[in-house]
């Protein structure tokens, strides 16, 4: 038996709900410490505090990013950076549904802090 349903509208998701997403898989990888501050610059001013360390663009349901960390100390960089792509884009596609053009990592620094706390 087959069932017509009709449209019952539609589903937006705000930018900030993909930033959030986005900064959770980054954390949730084995090596980062902490997202980065993103440079300055005029899209500084218009940032949220919650945009920190991520940065996206939306284009036809596609998405793209840049993401800033400080990674801990004693980790491969190559490994973790890999690991928080995949984490990312995966989160994103299925929390949201939408496609990942690419993610790209950048490690700002390393915290040698966090082995000694």
């Amino acid at each position: 038996m087959s069932y017509d349903h009709p449209s019952l509208g539609k589903t937006t998701v705000s930018p900030a709900v993909i930033i959030a997403i986005a900064r959770m898989a980054a954390l949730s990888v084995p090596g980062v410490s902490s997202m980065a501050p993103l440079s300055g610059g005029v899209d500084r001013i218009f940032r949220r505090p919650g945009d920190e360390g991520i940065r996206i663009l939306i284009q036809d349901n596609v998405v793209s990013g840049d993401i800033h960390l400080v990674l801990r100390e004693e980790v491969n960089i190559r490994e973790v950076g890999r690991n928080v792509q995949l984490q990312v884009a995966r989160a994103i596609r299925e929390m949201v549904g939408m496609e990942v053009a690419q993610i790209d990592v950048h490690i700002e620094n390393i915290d040698y802090e966090a082995a000694t706390a």
